[in-house]
């Protein structure tokens, strides 16, 4: 396979055109999926095929960004994402192509897509989702006491919080679901809350939090699965002591299940390869596809059909855990609303 193309935002030079981008038979991805283990996934693609993949990585808001900026003359065909609130972004913004695919809509779950259109055609899809769990310190922390998002505001657990910035796209999807659940007045309260409670001010990515539960500076945060699944799965011995001092919840099994955002992808709006760009969507729901975004990069694969034999994500739940049935593109259209109750709570 052809070496990807890549692109780093604010540099002098780009390492590729467009122009070159543009050679057929190929089709262009802007992917925020920085994840080495997706190379078999891409090569899998091109070898079942025929079609070359020429990538450009950036970060979601990059992402966004250059297909606003190109216009009409952007060379993408599809897009890759790794949160709901970018990919409803990308929706609301027009710049995505909403398509037909019987494939998609019978592999992938209907509050894991995108709302059709009048014409019946959907603009996104997701292929992969990450729960949104809470680890907290063994040693010092009881499960009872935080194995709900609640309880993360709840004045027991004062000066015990870790979190990555309120406004970060996890953060803010998480928080626009707590919102659809608990209304707007209370789901400030509860943000208040855990900024009463915090053991520091925000900082840092997922790994940081969990890294913080370990080492004791607090005694619960927030992560993504598939960060802590990394870490499970890692010879390292300093990360197996993290694994080992950490507990694990997946919060509110008893009411409404965990929260769970999601990696989908879409066709950009001006793609000149629809048909190339459908086909690889729908390689990404095949059942190889799916089982590489299970067993390759830790993550929950939308299909039910796959068969589970990551042993950090059997070891977490068993494999199966109660997740939230909100509809991805409602915890989308809750950000701006959530950006506020954050601003005035003073959730940096």
């Amino acid at each position: 396979m052809k070496k990807p193309h890549h692109f780093a935002i604010g540099a002098i030079a780009l390492v590729c055109t467009n122009a070159a981008l543009a050679q057929a038979p190929a089709i262009n991805v802007y992917s925020a999926r920085h994840y080495a283990s997706d190379e078999a996934l891409y090569q899998g693609f091109t070898q079942s095929t025929g079609i070359k993949i020429n990538r450009v990585d950036m970060d979601d808001a990059g992402v966004l960004a250059r297909l606003k900026a190109e216009g009409a003359a952007s060379p993408a065909d599809v897009i890759l994402l790794v949160d709901a609130a970018r990919l409803w972004k990308g929706e609301i913004e027009g710049l995505f192509q909403p398509v037909k695919s019987k494939v998609l809509e019978a592999a992938i779950p209907a509050q894991l897509r995108a709302k059709a259109d009048a014409d019946g055609a959907t603009p996104w899809f997701g292929f992969s989702t990450r729960a949104r769990i809470i680890v907290y310190d063994k040693s010092k922390i009881k499960r009872e006491d935080v194995d709900t998002y609640e309880e993360l505001g709840d004045s027991k657990n004062r000066g015990k919080l870790c979190l990555r910035s309120g406004s970060h796209p996890y953060n803010l999807s998480l928080f626009g679901a707590m919102t659809e659940h608990l209304g707007a007045s209370d789901a400030q309260l509860w943000l208040k809350g855990m900024v009463d409670n915090m053991a520091r001010p925000p900082k840092g990515g997922d790994t940081d939090q969990i890294k913080a539960v370990a080492s004791s500076e607090c005694g619960v945060a927030v992560t993504n699965s598939y960060y802590l699944a990394r870490l499970m799965r890692s010879d390292k011995a300093e990360d197996k002591a993290v694994v080992d001092r950490v507990g694990v919840v997946f919060p509110n099994q008893s009411s409404w299940g965990t929260h769970i955002n999601i990696a989908g992808g879409a066709v950009a709006r001006n793609s000149k390869n629809l048909s190339g760009a459908v086909r690889f969507l729908e390689y990404l729901a095949s059942p190889s596809a799916q089982e590489h975004f299970a067993n390759g990069n830790n993550e929950w694969p939308v299909s039910k059909d796959v068969q589970l034999v990551n042993p950090a994500l059997q070891a977490m739940t068993g494999g199966k855990f109660k997740a939230e049935t909100t509809p991805i593109s409602v915890v989308g259209m809750n950000q701006v609303k959530v950006q506020q109750m954050l601003d005035r709570v003073g959730f940096r």
